[in-house]
């Protein structure tokens, strides 16, 4: 079985600073909050170009499609390191709750 990568684009609150955000980022990293069972890996993205251009997004690697379903059920189930990411990190800087955000789960083939 292939891994799962989820792309999730952030839109910024008018008026929130690039280096606050990307601060925030660095921090929620430091802190450990995105330690999770089967997630093998993360990456913060900047739009350089495009449609996304100066815009956010994060890419979120899990192991497999088991591990990611294991720990995403509903949202009041989720892992308490992910409500203080969302609630605390991203959620005072974004246009919407966290929850909100579009994003798309992919599964490797």
């Amino acid at each position: 079985m292939g891994k799962v990568v989820s792309v999730h684009e952030y839109e910024l609150k008018p008026g929130v600073q690039a280096a606050d955000f990307e601060c925030a980022l660095r921090d929620a990293e430091r802190r450990g909050l995105l330690d999770l069972p089967g997630l093998i890996g993360h990456h913060f993205l900047r739009g350089l170009k495009g449609a996304r251009r100066d815009a956010y997004a994060a890419i979120w690697i899990f192991e497999s499609r088991e591990a990611w379903e294991k720990l995403w059920g509903p949202p009041s189930q989720y892992p308490q390191k992910w409500q203080v990411w969302e609630n605390e990190v991203l959620a005072p800087f974004l246009t919407q709750h966290p929850d909100g955000i579009r994003f798309t789960s992919y599964q490797e083939v």
